[in-house]
């Protein structure tokens, strides 16, 4: 097998090269033509290989390139990267380019649903990206917020020496693994923040909750695609059958064995695969099953039982497919009547899929009636298999929702940090009146003016201002440098996560996009990149902009 697919490459290659030097004007070499026409009579029809080729030769010759790229989308119709590379080379300023280039990235996203590769490409740097960016994010906000609400849990312990159980509570909990320590760690900052901020730690325990989801997701991800997976796909979507021929044959569940006979009947032995299309029908009745069983009975040459199979078909759940090969069956035999009858059922269901098929009909048996293929919920379903999900997380998640909301209810004595110079002061270890989160020297200072010397207020009014002064320009650089990073620090936690995950989410997206999933397409999502740096610029424009109007309305 590796063999023929190493001969399968260079014959190839090598005719594309021919195809290249054979090239004259704006047409291409029709050597070409003839791999094509041979591809279709095998029932694939994409050649992802050669489109590749086109579109490189379309980017270095710009006079002839949507010629190119336009036998690139007849070679492989269900491939997203023709109609993305059109986009691009028909775009431009006036309103002609503009609407031709947003339809093309509209064929470009539709193709997604026909081409398995592209849409497990698209949702895995999804998953990743979004699972990474919630946990830099909670990072972050655990990492600025500890490190400043430490000391309000410093002086909480040297006040009341039992909430010392706090940390060995967290130090447990880092025994469980990283997600455990950081919901900890979030759960102790937020019996310190405002109580609007505190949705954060309920939404961290919603994310503990859903994590085994989400980690068994990515896991999908990151584990190369199996030989198996690759292969149904391959001959489903038109692209290769021997590949499956060698891969499947011991396959025993539903896709592997509907795709072994789909290989078997195309590569010229349509007899083993009524025999595999019969075993899954004494399984369940299907009608892809039975559309492609008298399409094995048509290559067999037996039009009466290709009919009654496709009928069986319809009466199930009636295609497109399945009524245009009924269609085709019947003119064959010379009845146009009915032909012409089935054929307009399959256009009423589905008019763009049977002009496709009449676009690739020939005298082939592999092109005279239409194969049914698996959809990409199969594939999907078999990517996923049956892994386990842990349940760690579940039963910590469902503790800490209830353990969190019984501390903000009990605890009543907390340490405080002074809004104006930063002083750490609880009730307890203070007499005085706790107004407006001051600490009691402030309050003295600003309230009870009579008591004190005149210099002696001036002094402090001066030390504030430089203290304020100190920590709004910190703010700033910050807001500068990170979205949200400034509203976390000046305490307005929940609007910061929201500005910093709107910032890692599409950077992170960005740089997932130059490591494509799966390694089978040299072509990256380039369509992700303008809406994921817009919402990169958006993020930091809206982060500034908030920070100097909360700064003007006195946060700091």
């Amino acid at each position: 097998m590796i063999k023929n697919a190493i001969f399968f490459t260079v014959f190839l290659v090598s005719i594309c090269g021919w195809a290249d030097i054979t090239f004259r004007g704006n047409s291409l070499c029709y050597a070409s033509e003839g791999l094509y026409e041979a591809r279709l009579d095998e029932g694939l029809s994409n050649t992802e290989a050669y489109l590749y080729l086109l579109i490189q030769k379309a980017r270095e010759n710009k006079g002839h390139a949507r010629e190119l790229l336009e036998s690139a989308r007849r070679y492989s119709p269900d491939l997203p990267a023709v109609y993305f590379e059109l986009a691009r080379q028909s775009f431009s300023l006036s309103t002609e380019g503009i609407f031709e280039g947003i339809d093309y990235v509209r064929q470009g996203l539709d193709a997604y649903k026909r081409n398995f590769w592209w849409e497990f490409n698209l949702a895995g740097q999804l998953c990743i990206s979004l699972l990474i960016s919630v946990v830099l994010s909670l990072l972050i906000v655990a990492a600025i917020r500890f490190s400043m609400e430490q000391q309000l849990l410093s002086h909480d312990i040297m006040e009341d020496k039992r909430k010392g159980l706090f940390l060995l509570a967290l130090l447990l909990l880092s025994l469980l693994g990283f997600l455990a320590f950081l919901a900890g760690a979030l759960l102790l900052i937020g019996l310190y923040l405002r109580q609007e901020d505190r949705v954060l730690v309920y939404m961290v325990f919603l994310f503990l909750l859903l994590s085994p989801l989400m980690i068994r997701g990515a896991d999908i991800f990151s584990v190369p695609p199996s030989p198996e997976l690759r292969a149904i796909v391959a001959v489903n979507e038109g692209q290769d059958n021997r590949y499956a021929l060698a891969v499947l044959k011991a396959g025993e569940d539903f896709p592997s064995s509907f795709s072994y006979a789909l290989a078997l009947k195309r590569e010229g032995d349509p007899m083993e695969a009524v025999q595999i299309y019969k075993k899954l029908l004494a399984r369940s009745a299907n009608p892809l099953v039975l559309t492609n069983l008298g399409n094995a009975y048509y290559a067999l040459k037996d039009v009466e039982m290709a009919k009654q199979s496709y009928m069986s078909a319809v009466g199930m759940k009636p295609l497109p497919a399945t009524l245009y090969n009924l269609s085709q069956v019947y003119r064959e035999t010379l009845d146009f009547a009915k032909g012409d009858e089935y054929f307009l059922e399959a256009a009423k269901l589905d008019n763009e899929a049977v002009s496709r098929f009449v676009s690739l009909a020939g005298k082939s048996p592999n092109r005279f009636v239409v194969d049914e293929t698996l959809p990409l919920s199969d594939f999907w379903a078999y990517a996923r298999g049956g892994g386990r999900i842990l349940v760690l997380p579940f039963i910590l998640a469902a503790g800490m929702i209830p353990a969190f909301s019984l501390l903000s209810k009990r605890i009543k004595v907390r340490a405080h940090r002074c809004k104006r110079c930063g002083a750490i002061f609880c009730s307890k270890c203070s007499r005085n009146l706790i107004w407006g989160e001051m600490c009691p020297r402030c309050y003295t200072f600003l309230i009870k003016v009579e008591e004190l010397d005149s210099r002696e207020r001036i002094a402090s009014i001066l030390s504030v201002y430089q203290i304020q002064t100190r920590r709004r320009r910190t703010v700033k650089i910050l807001s500068h440098a990170v979205p949200g990073i400034g509203q976390i620090y000046s305490g307005r936690v929940l609007t910061g996560l929201f500005l910093l995950w709107l910032f890692l989410f599409p950077l992170t997206v960005l740089v997932m996009n130059w490591y494509p999933f799966a390694g089978l397409s040299p072509f990256t999502q380039g369509w992700l990149e303008p809406p994921a740096i817009l919402f990169i610029g958006l993020a930091y424009l809206f982060s500034i902009v908030h920070m100097r109007r909360g700064i003007s309305r006195g946060w700091l």
